[in-house]
């Protein structure tokens, strides 16, 4: 079963490709997924016979006890072979069908082959929730194959009124399996068949609920007015899913629950009154249509009330006779839709009342009409009539219910009579049709249908042999399928429902004034209509009452909505009643009462600053409440996130006004004060509520032991973090990883020429020769912005506190601290840095860039420091007695453009250096170098051009373009001038050349103190 499944989803997937390339002659391959499906299922015919079930259990998400449980019975056997036998022969219908080269040919192929795969899962599926997953599946792609002529707006319309009903029916399913499996303790349906239904009123929700979804989709009163506008779909898809497939759905599923929950009280009334009512105004309504595929549409809503009326009444002669419908009715209806598609494609039309002599047109075509429309009317020896005896023998001991049945049948004899007279009866005045001639493959599938329903007729007994099986699960059947059963009460029932529907087709010219009058005051459709406008009315309303664009008011209602909803359940657990300890120090009791302070003043505080800091301070309270209790990981967490939040608000803030807008009336703030302590005491009482409701004990307990057996740490937090939540760690550093580099790009962002000034003016201001740098973008801020103080602690203490994050980093596993406390005093570092120094201290000061972190470029550089790591390595591993090293090889990188993925290497060769000169040395930025390298005209050049001819000439590429060199008027001023040298004096905001340099196998070694090159 698995197979097939798999073999629907390859051949949807390969659908378009083959369309493609051989189109509309790709629908003949791929029949061949449905039809094996149809030929697989012949081959279980001996096993479903003799009452057994083929099994396959595959596992799926074995912590949640669920598994790809696939069975077949009897039922679902049937259901395979009418899904694979329609199926195929519908392809190879849509093969001629449709025009070479139709829009959307591809997507149709395609998503007819998925609809029968999940026709198949739905069917198979022994879990209740794989069984949701199918239904679902099929309500999709019905969508797509409804709305197939996207560019007519009833298809749109009609695949919406499909999806929109069908769903919700669907979902209200899904809430009854899951009420029923959770009370039942499996989702396996062959599992809770075989035990007893546990007990409670539960039972009957889950049974209404289920029938709800079981109803919308069979087109069941009140569901019924989605499946006649569904006719805008083209008539293949009618013919398979509305009345082989999809339609089938809801009575498989209320055969399938019947043998259990028919007993159920609700479930008897709601099947067999919502299906004879819809089986009578279906019947009604078929009978004043002109249109024939609409005709068959109403009558489809007729036979499918039929069914679940039959399927659902729980009885071992009723679901005999329910299971010989199922076939007769797939047979007979897909047949008819295809026949209906026929005359639609030659004559242009499918009105009755212009369709004029086409029985002299195609004879075959008339005998297949024929064929199917006897069947449908209940005509011997086909195997409508046999199935429509066993109906009514079923219900002789029910005359409410059997009268229901007998008029419905009526209605189905005159609109099967009036079906074959619109479409192929001479009328007068109406001049005959003259439509194409009929391809063979458009004539075979109908042909094929019709003919398998008049052979089963005669074949009654092995059909009855065949469905006893499902039947025997209700008990003793005391029916048989037959053609002829002798002068019976049913047979005498027949011959009255031929009688009156042939009457009420003789009597069709008076009684179409009275068809006019008798109808529903309100439509289907229009009902449709009517609860959509008012939903779509009340979300309007809604949306007007509540998103009024005011911040409070939505707070507001979020905060309401938490104390009227979860405070109104911990009410009942009454919290209060236990006993709570106030306090276990008395420092604890000081440290409340200054966040309680700190709270209040908060809310009264004019000053956006000081509002931040008063919150602050009720962060560092609870931080200290921590260390009261004993969690100094968590102490330090908090101090560190309270901090950098400070620091956050901080930056925020500079670009705020420094004072609260207008306070609000003196009512609406005492409103908000009554909100803000309701929210507190209710989040009080959660807290305290779930924490006394714990009844099992806490896996935590044992966290301490297997952190040190397991873990080898001491720090019970950071190791169940990195060890016991590892995967999950992982994502969520994954996601703070993302999230900074998207920020540090934002920030580090800088145009080809170096970083802008923040305002025009900023370039215009000069930094005194004399006057030292602390942070190099210190100078590039406003005069009334700067603090030098500022600057020269953070040039102080920024490497200390860099050094203290990698601390925390690697004593977290056994103290205070981990990897979440160390990155989050890296951050303050850069933070601080930030505040003091401004975008530019940001990007100016790291060695690369954040937002170059990735790609082709920084591969190549990468590749570059790792090689002289390995020189730098073979040089230290050297004997001491060696002072220099054998070999060296440096190379220099570039990208070739900004927009190509590759990079030119260059390599300098082999050469003899010394083992300090293979070290990579970093400059040191505030102090410069005490005589400036000599500018070469090739070393003059800007741009990628100047880089590769500075490669060539010795000279190291830097990080973009090509290295500004010192002192040099036509690449840009020396980032420090000094006027002894004959610097000019660098103007503030000023771009800087970045620091980095490639190291220059043989040529000078710059020193630290700016002494000579060597």
């Amino acid at each position: 079963m698995l197979v097939l499944l798999i073999l629907h989803v390859v051949a949807a997937v390969l659908a378009p490709v083959l369309v493609r390339r051989w189109g509309r002659q790709a629908c003949y391959p791929l029949a061949l997924a449905p039809a094996a499906a149809f030929g697989w299922a012949v081959t279980r015919t001996p096993a479903v016979r003799d009452g057994g079930a083929v099994v396959e259990t595959y596992p799926w998400i074995q912590q949640l006890g669920l598994h790809i449980a696939l069975r077949l019975t009897t039922l679902s056997w049937l259901m395979t072979l009418l899904i694979g036998g329609v199926g195929a022969l519908v392809l190879v219908y849509s093969a001629r069908y449709f025009r070479a080269g139709s829009t959307g040919l591809a997507q149709f192929a395609g998503v007819l082959v998925a609809f029968a795969g999940a026709m198949l899962l739905l069917v198979f599926a022994d879990d209740l929730l794989l069984l949701y997953v199918g239904w679902e599946l099929t309500t999709i792609f019905s969508y797509l194959l409804i709305g197939h002529s996207t560019e007519r707006r009833s298809s749109r319309w009609a695949a919406a009124q499909a999806l929109t009903v069908t769903t919700l029916g669907g979902l209200a399913m899904l809430v009854g399996f899951i009420v029923l499996g959770a009370h039942a303790g499996t989702y396996r349906w062959s599992e809770i068949a075989a035990a007893p239904l546990p007990g409670g009123g539960y039972l009957v929700g889950a049974v209404l609920l289920i029938l709800v979804g079981a109803l919308s989709k069979s087109a069941v009163l009140p569901f019924s007015s989605w499946l006649p506008v569904a006719m805008a779909a083209p008539t293949p898809v009618s013919a398979y899913l509305h009345a082989a497939a999809m339609v089938k759905a809801g009575v498989y599923l209320v055969g399938l629950l019947a043998p259990v929950l028919a007993t159920v009280g609700p479930w008897r009334p709601v099947v067999q009154v919502t299906g004879v009512a819809t089986m009578l105004l279906g019947g009604w309504a078929a009978l004043r249509q002109t249109d024939l595929k609409l005709l068959l549409a109403y009558g489809t809503v007729s036979q499918l009330g039929l069914l679940v009326a039959v399927t659902g009444s729980g009885t071992p002669d009723a679901a005999l006779a329910g299971t010989a419908m199922l076939l007769a009715h797939a047979l007979f209806k897909a047949a008819l839709f295809l026949v209906v598609g026929i005359i639609d494609h030659g004559a242009g039309t499918r009105d009755l009342r212009e369709l004029s002599g086409l029985r002299r047109w195609s004879r075959p075509l008339f005998v297949v009409a024929v064929l199917a429309a006897a069947s449908m009317a209940g005509v011997p020896p086909l195997v409508g009539f046999v199935a429509k005896e066993a109906v009514f023998a079923a219900f002789t001991d029910q005359p409410a219910l059997l009268t229901g049945l007998v008029a419905g049948t009526m209605l189905t004899v005159a609109y099967s009579a009036r079906f074959l007279w619109g479409a192929f009866a001479d009328r007068p005045g109406v001049a005959p049709v003259q439509p194409v001639p009929i391809a063979v493959s458009l004539l075979v599938p109908p042909g094929v249908l019709a003919g398998v329903g008049l052979l089963a007729g005669p074949a009654a007994g092995v059909l009855d042999g065949l469905l006893r099986p499902y039947a025997d699960l209700l008990g003793a059947v005391h029916a048989h399928l037959a053609l002829w059963a002798g002068p019976t009460p049913a047979l005498g029932l027949s011959v009255l429902a031929f009688a009156g529907g042939g009457l009420l087709f003789a009597a069709r010219g008076p009684l179409a004034p009275v068809l006019a009058r008798l109808r529903a005051p309100v439509g289907g459709n229009q009902g449709y209509e009517w609860i959509v406008g008012r939903f779509d009315r009340f979300a309007i309303e809604v949306t007007g009452a509540t998103q009024r664009g005011s911040l409070p008011q939505y707070l507001g209602i979020i905060l309401v909505t938490l104390v009227l909803v979860p405070g109104a359940a911990m009410l009942s657990a009454s919290p209060w009643r236990a006993r709570i300890p106030l306090w276990d120090s008395p420092l604890q009791l000081v440290v409340l009462v200054v966040i309680a302070v700190a709270a209040v003043l908060a809310v009264g505080a004019r000053r956006r600053l000081t509002a931040m800091l008063l919150v602050g301070m009720t962060g560092y309270g609870t931080a200290m409440l921590f260390v009261l209790y004993g969690a100094p990981d968590l102490a330090l967490t908090q101090f560190l996130v309270e901090t950098a939040t400070i620091a956050v608000f901080v930056l925020v803030l500079r670009r705020l006004p420094e004072r609260f807008s207008a306070r609000p009336l003196r009512r609406t703030r005492w409103v908000r004060r009554a909100i803000g302590v309701a929210v507190g005491v209710v989040t009080a009482g959660l807290a305290l509520t779930a924490a006394g409701a714990r009844r099992a004990p806490d896996i935590s307990a044992a966290f301490p032991d297997l952190a040190v057996v397991h873990g080898y740490g001491r720090n019970v937090v950071n190791v169940t973090l990195v060890d016991i939540r590892a995967w999950d760690t992982m994502g969520e550093l994954a996601v703070l990883v993302v999230a900074a580099t998207g920020v540090a790009s934002l920030i580090f962002e800088r145009s080809r020429t170096g970083p802008r000034p923040r305002r025009p003016e900023a370039g215009r201001r000069v930094t005194g020769p004399d006057r030292p740098v602390w942070l190099r973008g210190g100078p590039t801020l406003y005069e009334e912005r700067r603090s030098i103080v500022l600057e020269v602690v953070i040039r102080l203490i920024f490497h200390t506190v860099v050094l203290f994050s990698l601390f925390l980093l690697f004593s977290g596993h056994n103290a205070p601290g981990g990897g979440f406390a160390g990155g989050l005093v890296a951050g303050l570092a850069l933070v601080v840095r930030y505040l003091a120094g401004g975008r530019y201290e940001l990007t100016e000061a790291p060695r690369s860039a954040p937002a170059r972190s990735s790609g082709p470029a920084s591969r190549c550089r990468w590749a570059a420091v790792w090689w002289r790591c390995w020189s730098v390595v073979r040089c230290w591993r050297a004997p001491r007695s060696t002072s220099t090293c054998r070999w060296s090889v440096t190379s220099t990188w570039s990208p070739r453009s900004s927009s190509t993925s590759a990079c030119t290497w260059s390599w300098s060769g082999w050469c003899w250096t010394s083992c300090a000169a293979s070290v990579p040395r970093w400059i040191d930025t505030s102090r410069p170098p005490a005589r400036p390298p000599v500018a070469s005209p090739s070393t003059r050049a800007t741009g990628h051009e100047g880089e590769r001819r500075g490669a060539d000439a010795g000279v190291g590429a830097g990080r973009r373009g090509a290295r500004r060199l010192r002192g040099d008027p036509a690449v840009g001023a020396h980032p420090h001038p000094d006027p002894a040298r004959g610097d000019p004096p660098r103007q503030r905001g000023q771009p800087v050349d970045p620091v980095g340099r490639a190291v220059r196998c043989g040529a000078r070694r710059r020193h630290r103190t700016g002494g000579p090159d060597e």
